[in-house]
């Protein structure tokens, strides 16, 4: 800590800050922020709920505001809209819950604690309705067709008597049966989640307490309905009006479902892609150096005819976009038949013209007389380059190092290329992925997942970006 205070604090030896002073500190400052803040609104982001996430709460500050329930029902008289207060958190972000979570959950002692059009809202928003009515279904020996009445033709639905089959049973039974074969009137209740506020009635002034949807200063005017009398009219409520409850809190199961695999609708396992990642940044970045190193001793020591063909071809494949080498980089893996295989991802990039140039340069300082004196004393190739090159060039082979670490862990085409078809194969990048689709959208995974999908590569920065800085900046000096 004394060494960054004496740097943050060093002038150019006035005893007042000098303009140059000013723009040097205004300069590293404005860098902080810029590379600071877009880090931590991710960071803050990763452990909002997916409630303040799916609402697009712009603020910085996670946690949730206080939640009521609207629940639509549907019976002979007609839709019936009306607010559920109390209600615990997991019953309103049921359908966010995984398997693990509701099994460990006493829904059912819960449900019977309700009555009336509550109960109906809640067994059904719970999934509750096909347990029963199958459980009904066995107890009152039920005819067999009951059970697959909503996947019948029309044609065979018009062969059975639905009235004569449910007329024995009581009131609450036939409206159980109706709901589970979907026969009108009858329809799945719902229970949406929806913002408790505070703000006074546009009319009136008299202060009430609403349900609205999401709260956000974008909007001039929110929805709402009025906790005593949800079926009303929806009123529109000036935003600068409205107040709600925010709680702070942290949603830490952002990160703990993913890792252990029990989010919902998980297609793969997110710790299995961070060992596949290892493996492929570990394996490839040592083959990356192991041949980039040997071409770079071979084209910066020896003298030989098309030494200088060579390098050109090496520096002009820095010069294709790597899109275009798609179709031939797909082709080849598929012909050598490592699709689906981790070795498909590895192997294509071992050798990169960048580290082979970086490394050229930098062995083109080492003096000569060392290899020359090496030969005489009858050293042969292999230990001259294991024994003399590669640890006098050992600060540009750990630039390289970093570098192809970084490389390795945040690509994301190479994968989609090799290993696209295999989940089992999938590194972190392809995981990302897999928390976004046509029917989920898990946004608070995956930005867990990306603060998660950092960590490495932050820490390689941290402690080597030394040798990055020794590296680059005696490449070429001879």
């Amino acid at each position: 800590m004394g060494g960054v205070a004496s740097f943050l604090t060093r002038r150019q030896g006035y005893g007042r800050m000098s303009l140059a002073d000013w723009l040097s500190y205004s300069y590293l400052l404005l860098g902080l922020l810029v590379i600071f803040i877009p880090v931590a609104w991710l960071a803050l982001n990763s452990v909002k709920t997916p409630f303040q996430i799916e609402k697009q709460d712009i603020s910085l500050i996670p946690g949730d505001f206080e939640r009521v329930g609207r629940a639509t029902v549907h019976g002979p008289e007609g839709r019936k809209i009306f607010i559920l207060k109390n209600m615990p958190d997991w019953v309103l972000t049921w359908r966010t819950l995984s398997e693990e979570e509701k099994a460990s959950l006493d829904v059912r002692g819960f449900l019977e604690t309700q009555s009336g059009d509550t109960y109906y809202a809640l067994r059904s928003h719970l999934g509750l309705v096909a347990e029963q009515a199958l459980a009904l279904i066995a107890e009152k020996n039920l005819p067999d067709w009951t059970r697959r009445y909503a996947t019948m033709p029309a044609a065979s639905r018009a062969e059975v008597d639905v009235d004569a089959t449910l007329a024995p049973l009581s009131k609450d039974e036939r409206r159980l049966m109706m709901e589970f074969l979907g026969i009108p009137p009858f329809r799945a209740a719902s229970v949406v989640a929806q913002v408790l506020v505070i703000a006074p009635h546009p009319d009136t002034g008299e202060i009430k307490e609403w349900a609205v949807p999401d709260v956000t200063a974008r909007k001039p005017f929110l929805p709402g309905r009025a906790l005593d009398d949800p079926s009303g009219q929806v009123v529109r409520l000036p935003a600068e009006t409205v107040s709600a409850e925010r709680n702070v809190a942290f949603e830490w199961g952002n990160y703990i479902a993913p890792l252990r695999g029990t989010n919902v609708g998980a297609t793969v396992n997110f710790t299995t892609c961070i060992t596949n990642s290892v493996l492929v940044t570990v394996i490839a970045t040592l083959l990356t150096l192991l041949i980039n190193s040997m071409a770079a001793f071979a084209l910066s020591k020896y003298q030989f005819r098309g030494q200088v063909f060579f390098l050109t071809i090496v520096l002009a494949t820095l010069l294709i976009p790597p899109s275009i080498a798609l179709v031939g980089l797909f082709k080849a893996i598929n012909a050598t038949g490592l699709s689906g295989s981790i070795w498909g991802v590895i192997i294509p990039g071992a050798a990169t013209p960048a580290g082979v140039f970086l490394l050229r340069q930098y062995m083109l300082t080492i003096p000569e007389e060392l290899i020359e004196a090496a030969r005489m004393d009858g050293a042969s190739e292999w230990k001259i380059y294991w024994k003399i090159v590669l640890p006098l060039a050992l600060p540009a082979i750990a630039a390289l190092g970093i570098l192809s670490i970084v490389w390795r862990w945040n690509d994301l085409i190479t994968p989609m290329v090799a290993i696209a078809t295999v989940k089992e194969a999938y590194t972190i990048q392809l995981c990302l992925l897999e928390f976004q689709g046509e029917h989920v959208n898990q946004e608070h995974f995956r930005l867990a997942m990306t603060v998660v999908s950092l960590i490495p590569t932050t820490l390689v920065f941290v402690f080597l970006q030394r040798y990055i800085t020794t590296g680059i900046a005696n490449t070429g000096m001879k």
